[in-house]
């Protein structure tokens, strides 16, 4: 059966094979997400007071989208309802855990026929793995079949570099429509990273290669964002509100 739930009302649960590294604990303490900051912040909203449809595909933890998606004043709905993203105003496909298991979830519970089919309606953004989800396929799991929103693959970091890609780094934007946060610290997580072969690639980090770290297609309201905007702090909220209440404009 279909689940709607918050995070206060369930128990977060973790399901892969092997989880990735997306899926380790070690990110920075933010005390903006303590259980007492669960109420917006007026300097963050816009007026729009969105719904957001959180995707559950049973890999991860959802709770610091969740309570970030709520200090901007939005009201986030995590489910694997299919319903539920159609009646959203925005859909965001967090980050954690394994390909193969998050494509099969999302494939059993016709959550992936439903994103396809809201492609260009409302906004979508993609966090980390959810940002890979979005291609064709992974070397992580070559079997599995991604979103297809984009076309390509994700592939493995250079293996001259220590993995997981774990902390704070730089995002250099290629955009007129972030050009603030350029230069900007966010917070990784990662062992893979995608390899578009369509023109999409909005932001770039350097690590043992430039590789994109923001992909997008404004016209299809499609975003995608390596890091963790949730848990980079002031900035990343910003830039996680610009995506949610811009695309909607």
């Amino acid at each position: 059966m279909p689940s709607t739930t918050t995070p206060s009302s369930r128990t977060i649960r973790t399901r892969s094979p092997t989880l990735s590294p997306c899926s380790r604990s070690n990110s920075p303490a933010l005390p903006l997400y303590s259980d007492n900051t669960l109420t917006p912040d007026p300097s963050f909203q816009g007026g729009l007071g969105l719904k957001v449809a959180i995707v559950e595909y049973g890999v991860g933890n959802l709770n610091s989208v969740y309570r970030a998606v709520k200090h901007l004043g939005h009201e986030p709905v995590v489910t694997d309802d299919p319903s539920e993203l159609h009646d959203a105003d925005a859909v965001i496909l967090p980050g954690v855990g394994n390909f193969r298991a998050a494509a099969e979830k999302l494939e059993e519970t016709g959550l992936c026929d439903e994103i396809r089919e809201l492609l260009g309606s409302v906004p979508l953004l993609g966090i980390c793995l959810g940002m890979q989800l979005l291609m064709e396929s992974s070397e992580e799991s070559p079997e599995s079949r991604g979103l297809g929103v984009f076309r390509g693959t994700c592939v493995a970091l250079p293996n001259d570099v220590k993995t997981p890609h774990m902390g704070w780094n730089t995002v250099e934007f290629r955009t007129e429509e972030f050009r603030e946060f350029d230069g900007e610290m966010f917070y990784f997580v990662h062992s893979y990273r995608v390899a578009p072969e369509d023109d999409v690639v909005l932001g770039e980090t350097e690590y043992g290669e430039r590789f994109p770290s923001v992909i997008g297609d404004r016209g299809r309201l499609i975003y995608g964002m390596q890091f963790h905007p949730e848990k980079s702090g002031p900035v990343g909220l910003k830039l996680l509100g610009e995506v949610l209440t811009g695309a909607s404009r």
